[in-house]
């Protein structure tokens, strides 16, 4: 990239380009609008990563980020520690905490496996979770994992990692999305929904 406007900008751009769904030029665009308005969003935003950086960590217990350790979700005695949903990434922990749906506590396994990546379980949080779910307390382990390839196969390897321990190994169900149209909906999705019907 042929610097025109300042080496401390270029490298603001080239940085913002790494983030997800920015290329190139979204990161030109993004950094024009940062420099537009300085005070109300450069020099806060500066400030807020800085102090994240600094204070964020992952926890120790389900490997979230947050700026306690243990994390407020470890941390709540409201929550059922009986029940555990093993995650990708903090990303899917926060969805799932959105929707409300769940009042358990979580595992974040740092990724999911794979072959082609070089992606192998010492990569991943697998360890910790055998761990926490051979402590005794835990009664049920969710697996809520993508439903690529990747996800099932790391599915799949949890699932044999926890037999025997005495917990019982669930999944979330698959299938039409509320609201779908089946004539939107790839035959995966469809297959899916046929196999985990149920009555009504």
């Amino acid at each position: 990239m042929a610097a025109s406007a300042g080496p401390e900008i270029e490298r603001l751009i080239a940085l913002l380009a790494k983030l997800p769904g920015l290329g190139p030029r979204s990161a030109r665009r993004a950094a024009l609008a940062l420099l537009k308005k300085r005070e109300q969003l450069l020099v806060p935003l500066a400030a807020s990563l800085a102090e994240t950086a600094e204070k964020v960590s992952s926890c120790s217990i389900c490997g979230a980020p947050d700026t306690r350790n243990p994390c407020s979700i470890c941390s709540d005695g409201a929550r059922d520690n009986a029940l555990i949903c093993v995650v990708e990434e903090a990303g899917a922990l926060w969805a799932m905490e959105r929707s409300g749906a769940f009042r358990g506590k979580y595992h974040v396994l740092g990724g999911l496996l794979s072959a082609l990546d070089g992606v192998g379980p010492e990569a991943l949080r697998v360890a910790e979770l055998v761990g926490r779910v051979r402590g005794g307390e835990v009664a049920e382990v969710v697996l809520a994992l993508p439903a690529t390839v990747d996800g099932q196969t790391t599915a799949h390897y949890l699932a044999e990692r926890l037999t025997g321990s005495g917990v019982e190994i669930t999944s979330l169900a698959r299938g039409v999305p509320v609201g779908g149209e089946l004539d939107w909906l790839d035959d995966g999705t469809i297959i899916q929904a046929m196999r985990q019907r149920r009555p009504t």
